[in-house]
């Protein structure tokens, strides 16, 4: 899978060569030894060998006299899967002096991509025909079936976001706080979750093996690193649309504090203790157990912005909503408080990052080290976030198969899930506390909203330019999921804003989709991500492939597996069952 095989014909008389190799997308990257070849022997007659490269991404090729330690030729290729190629090293006709290399294509590769192509094609075919179905049935069954089906008013009676809804209190409410017979709860802000919480699993349970559907090695984005953030956004809207519901039905402070604690307190340990992937390495024990991950980062991230925000909670301005200007910024001058308390922890983390002296790294380093910078930091991955958590965690307790082995070859363990990279998830939450707000404070107002919504999206998108330069790797901070770089937040962030600037009208004002099937695993998102950890290796989830060299397999499994999970949660919606932490 992913490799194709490449003869190199040497017809150099008396001239040994070495060929040298590495991925185009390796920034910086010292090329790495690929084979030795010998001299032609006889004219005519040349040496050859036959090694295998990588097809996930373009390669550069340099071949070198050996003796002389002269570049004798440089070339760039993307070689396809299964392919058989040719490099023919030989003397050009025109001189002796003259050296040509030739690539031929022996043999055609196949089309790697074209399953996922296919994939595609039949989901969008089932979303017109389920669609069409739609529309078929008649205007009043219609509206009984989606009554009856999704929008129980009972069913949603019994529903809490699992990270930002502590259980409610019969205590009569503060005269503060406004009575709502309903508490506000909106589809798309479900539906996202959703969406964000099965592209996770589908990159979890593998994504058919292409290199999109993994985590970029370093710099860069990639399908798989988008599903995090976005699930810790949602979670910040989440936190303030469930507290303020809470808040107004009674629930003292200091009893919701106590909640928000506990809750944190069993994802951590679910993270830690359920799903913690050391447990590949054997046995858990203390001496091996990885401390940070997802479910802990989940949780720390939770109890900051939630706690920040229960201290300086207020009532909901009874201003009312249709008289309030497209251009007031009651949603963020009301957050005055939380809004500095998140920027001096953004000067935190990049106090920490830029200034943190670091033995044998440079000060401010973010590159990943091993070959990368020309090999000269191989042990400085990460730099101060990586040191930080060998530091204070100890390399053991670290998760050992960074993605920056990939390209990068990097020897240390780092955990994209580590202390310093915290500090920013919290201010990605924030930022959806602040979709949140904007949600709220403008319900009635659906124009007011997706203005908010598409000015936020666009500064943080303008601040993402400007920090990255509009480029990979040569911007003053590049995105970078590993690290949980600011430009990484803003521009998913930004990402997020737009997202919801399409879902709000199309979910909740116009109800021209229901949100499903995303819609289900979005209201149990705790029970689908531990159970598809949990349950990762288990039939019906996993089973022996036929040919585990191919795409195709793979993505049929993991698509099946992902759909399973999806089904789950729809049957567990209808069951009216929901795990709440």
């Amino acid at each position: 899978m992913d490799q194709a095989l490449l003869l190199i014909h040497n017809e150099l008389p008396g001239t040994n060569l070495t060929v040298y190799w590495n991925f185009d997308r390796c920034y910086h990257c010292l090329l790495q030894v690929l084979v030795d070849v010998s001299q032609s022997r006889n004219p005519g007659e040349p040496s050859v060998e036959a090694v295998a490269v990588s097809t996930q991404h373009g390669s550069i090729l340099q071949l070198n006299d050996t003796a002389e330690e002269k570049q004798v030729c440089r070339l760039e290729y993307k070689f396809g899967e299964f392919g058989n190629y040719s490099l023919l090293v030989k003397h050009t006709h025109d001189g002796v002096n003259e050296i040509a290399c030739d690539l031929v294509v022996n043999e055609k590769p196949v089309d790697s991509n074209l399953p996922v192509s296919i994939a595609f094609l039949v989901g969008l075919v089932l979303i017109i025909v389920v669609s069409l179905l739609r529309f078929s049935l008649s205007l009043e069954d219609f509206h009984d079936w989606i009554s009856k089906a999704i929008n129980s008013q009972e069913t949603d009676g019994l529903i809490n976001s699992e990270l930002g809804s502590p259980s409610r209190a019969d205590d009569p409410p503060p005269e503060a706080w406004r009575q709502s017979a309903t508490p506000l709860r909106l589809r798309c802000v479900d539906t996202f979750r959703g969406i964000a919480l099965i592209l996770m699993v589908f990159v979890n349970y593998g994504g058919g093996r292409y290199w999109y559907f993994r985590h970029a090695s370093w710099n860069g984005l990639t399908v798989a690193d988008l599903v995090f953030p976005w699930f810790v956004f949602i979670m910040g809207s989440s936190i303030f649309l469930s507290m303020t519901s809470v808040l107004q039905r009674g629930c003292s402070k200091f009893r919701l504090l106590g909640k928000i604690a506990w809750r944190s307190f069993l994802l951590i340990c679910i993270g830690i203790v359920i799903v913690n992937p050391n447990y590949c390495l054997g046995p858990l024990s203390w001496e091996k157990v990885r401390i940070p991950g997802v479910l802990q980062r989940l949780g720390g991230t939770y109890f900051v912005v939630a706690v920040l925000e229960l201290l300086f909670a207020k009532p909901v301005p009874e201003i009312c909503t249709s008289e309030r200007s497209c251009f007031s910024l009651l949603d963020i001058t009301s957050s005055w408080p939380q809004w500095l308390f998140i920027l001096m922890l953004e000067g935190v983390w990049l106090a920490l990052t830029f200034f943190l002296p670091v033995p044998g790294c440079p000060t401010g380093y973010l590159g990943p080290g091993g070959l990368g910078d020309w090999g000269k930091y191989p042990n400085c991955t990460g730099g101060a976030a990586g040191y930080i958590d060998r530091l204070l965690l100890g390399g053991h307790h670290l998760y050992q198969h960074p993605s920056s082995a990939v390209l990068y070859h990097t020897e240390v363990a780092y955990d994209p899930e580590g202390i310093l990279g915290t500090i920013n998830s919290i201010v990605m939450a924030f930022l959806g506390v602040q979709a949140g707000k904007i949600l709220l404070y403008y319900k009635d107002q659906t124009k007011s909203i997706l203005i908010r919504f598409a000015a936020w999206g666009c500064f943080l998108g303008f601040i993402s330019v400007a920090l990255t330069k509009a480029s990979e790797n040569e911007g003053f901070i590049p995105v970078n999921k590993n690290l949980w770089s600011i430009s990484y937040v803003t521009t998913l962030s930004s990402f997020a804003f737009f997202i919801l600037l399409v879902l709000y009208p199309v979910v909740d004002v116009k109800g021209l989709w229901t949100g499903a099937p995303f819609f289900y695993p979005g209201m149990n998102s705790i029970l689908v991500y531990v159970g598809h950890e949990v349950f990762a290796n288990y039939f019906p989830f996993q089973w022996r492939l036929g040919d585990s060299e191919a795409h195709k397999e793979h993505l049929v499994q993991n698509t099946v597996a992902t759909a399973l999970w999806v089904l789950i949660a729809y049957v567990l919606y209808k069951k009216k069952v929901f795990w709440k932490i």
